[in-house]
C-alpha cells in the first residue's frame, strides 16, 4: 500500500471543535490547561480518502468519559 500515508495530531484546536471531549490528558504549563487527545490520521494519495483513528489512551477512557454514551 505505497499510496498510505499517515500522521499523529491533535484531536482538536484552538479555533476548532474538540472531536474527542473527555479522552484527552491533563497539562500542565504553569496553568492547569486540558490537553487534547491524539488522531492517528490515514490518506490516501491514489483517492484522497482519509480516516480518523484515536489513539489508544483515548479509546481505553471511552467506557468511563462522561461526554460519551454506548450506542
Amino acid at each position: 500500500m505505497a499510496s498510505l500515508f499517515e500522521t499523529i495530531t491533535l484531536a482538536g484546536g484552538h479555533h476548532g471543535p474538540i472531536l474527542l471531549p473527555g479522552l484527552g490528558k491533563w497539562a500542565f504549563l504553569g496553568l492547569p490547561q486540558f490537553g487534547l487527545a491524539n488522531f492517528r490520521v490515514v490518506s490516501c494519495e491514489a483517492c484522497g480518502l482519509t480516516r480518523f483513528n484515536a489513539d489508544a489512551d483515548a479509546r481505553a477512557k471511552l467506557p468511563t468519559a462522561q461526554q460519551w454514551r454506548r450506542i
